[in-house]
């Protein structure tokens, strides 16, 4: 069973999404705040974080951001503001995936399972798996770990949004991608991702593999055009 960890002060809604994600078989955790979230997380690690913005204390989005640098949990946050900045700001730090209240609790059961799909917790099958190393420019991806090395062989973390991105490049390389062909392939077809998403989300990948990600050569920018991979891929 794949366990949940909702962070939210709004405690009608934790028994509601609580009582509506048993039912659908998964082990749920809740939390009112930061600390009640970083308890829950030391004891039993979930497998998704829901987070919400607006918390007493420390807020969502510095708590999304201290996740990410410390693990690679995948992260919904949910969020009262529809403003595009706000999501790009959660995105930014280290969110996979957001979602405006109010909302359906099976929209976020939906989005939960997307999520996890691209995480690897549903295997495709044998067949379809990808071969599990694929190597460029002197980095090495583990696809199986879902690890990612530098050529110094240190470890480098990835949020499951920068994993889909990177995959669906070295499954692309040296063709020009455009930024809705870039939300299909990582979300999904009628995703409703926006296209400052992905900008987003490659340059958070930039910062992590490009020498200087100011002046990125792995992935570069084709005006009008999208985003493409330069760099020759291996697979062994």
């Amino acid at each position: 069973m794949s366990r949940l960890l909702f962070v939210d002060d709004d405690v009608e809604v934790l028994s509601l999404l609580k009582k509506f994600f048993v039912q659908h078989a998964y082990e749920v955790d809740v939390a009112p705040d930061g600390v009640a979230m970083w308890a829950a997380i030391a004891q039993q690690r979930p497998d998704t974080i829901i987070l919400d913005v607006m918390l007493p204390g420390e807020g969502g989005l510095s708590l999304c951001q201290k996740i990410r640098a410390q693990m690679g949990i995948p992260i919904i946050m949910l969020t009262a503001m529809a403003e595009l900045s706000d999501r790009i700001v959660g995105l930014e730090l280290g969110a996979d995936d957001y979602l405006a209240k109010p909302f359906a609790p099976r929209e976020l059961l939906a989005r939960v399972r997307a999520l996890q799909r691209r995480a690897g917790e549903q295997p495709s099958p044998p067949s379809e798996r990808p071969r599990p190393v694929i190597a460029f420019a002197g980095w090495h991806l583990d696809i199986t770990c879902r690890e990612l090395r530098s050529p110094e062989q240190v470890m480098i973390p990835l949020s499951a949004g920068e994993f889909d991105l990177l995959v669906v490049f070295l499954d692309h390389p040296q063709r020009i991608l455009t930024r809705e062909q870039l939300i299909d392939l990582t979300h999904g077809e009628g995703h409703d991702a926006f296209d400052r998403s992905i900008d987003v989300q490659v340059s958070r990948l930039r910062r992590k593999i490009e020498p200087d990600s100011k002046r990125p050569d792995l992935i570069r920018t084709v005006r009008n055009g999208g985003y493409m991979f330069t760099a020759k891929v291996s697979r062994s």
